[in-house]
């Protein structure tokens, strides 16, 4: 009896030690293998040279994305080599998102992802991400889901805490089509359910007259390879993009255009992104708030010289 409990007092506890690491180990071995298995395929998305092969490799790399995921913890897996996709974790670990791109042509681009939400059990949760951007005909008023997104890849995850709820202020970039690009603010947040939802009416343009009241999203569009931005700066809050101007004075062709040197922005107030004409002069109305400290000129991109129309 003695000896029984002898044992189950010290030798279990020490197996549990011993396994526990070696356990780890074999999960990391095997999702590096797997990971080599998605570097292979995310490399054929991009680098396919014709367009059913880079489609079969985008529908081989989503199952075996999935199959990675559905292995026990791998929340916590960065797969760091997938250089091909954007994967972000938000600033609070709750979630991390996956999204890419899959070329037909020039002129059309296909955006996939998925959300993986951290669960205390390491269970896989994980929404997929269905670009309906064709079929969505007002996207800077609309509210959708995940199976109704706006695709992107994304770059970068903001936080905000508002009345007890989170935003996630997501910046992405868009190819669009051979004339032009996009980059989007995106406002991701969660509903009582726990399920995402994209977009809300977070942009206050009181401060203007001249831009949409009602925008649930928001995006500057330019001529291709223009090199437009919008970055977030944490010192001061804001989101800081370029002021774009068309270079042959067609105001209603976003293909035309590019930087012209100066910026705009969006500055965190109240739970909504208040729109700023001259960010580096901006001071609340009532005052209390310090004018904006300029972003260095490390922060910001380089200019190029505004090439002007005949």
């Amino acid at each position: 009896m003695k000896s029984n409990s002898f044992i189950y007092i010290f030798l279990i506890p020490a197996l549990h030690f011993f396994c526990n690491p070696l356990f780890a180990q074999n999960q990391n071995n095997l999702f590096s293998i797997k990971e080599d298995s998605l570097k292979i395929q995310g490399n054929l998305i991009v680098n396919g040279e014709f367009a059913e092969q880079r489609f079969r490799a985008d529908s081989h790399f989503t199952r075996m994305l999935v199959r990675a995921l559905q292995i026990p913890h791998s929340f916590d897996y960065p797969f760091d080599s997938l250089s091909t996709i954007s994967r972000l974790y938000s600033p609070d670990s709750n979630f991390r998102i996956f999204t890419w791109q899959v070329s037909k042509d020039e002129n059309i681009h296909r955006r996939h992802g998925a959300i993986q939400m951290k669960t205390t059990d390491g269970v896989l949760k994980l929404y997929p991400l269905i670009d309906r951007s064709t079929l969505i005909q007002n996207q800077a008023d609309t509210i959708t889901n995940n199976e109704w997104w706006i695709g992107a890849i994304y770059y970068k995850i903001v936080l905000h805490t508002e009345n007890q709820k989170k935003y996630y202020t997501l910046l992405g970039y868009d190819e669009h089509n051979r004339l032009s690009t996009r980059k989007i603010i995106e406002i991701l947040s969660f509903n009582e359910t726990k399920q995402p939802v994209f977009g809300a009416k977070s942009f206050d343009f009181s401060n203007s007259v001249l831009k949409n009241k009602h925008q649930t999203r928001y995006w500057i569009e330019y001529k291709k390879n223009a090199n437009a931005s919008i970055k977030y700066d944490d010192e001061s809050d804001m989101l800081i993009f370029d002021h774009l101007i068309s270079e042959t004075n067609e105001e209603t062709r976003p293909e035309t255009f590019v930087p012209d040197g100066d910026y705009e922005a969006f500055k965190w107030n109240k739970g909504k992104w208040l729109y700023i004409e001259k960010p580096f002069d901006f001071k609340l109305e009532d005052g209390q708030a310090p004018v904006i400290k300029p972003v260095t000129e490390s922060k910001l991109p380089a200019k190029k010289p505004v090439k002007k129309g005949n």
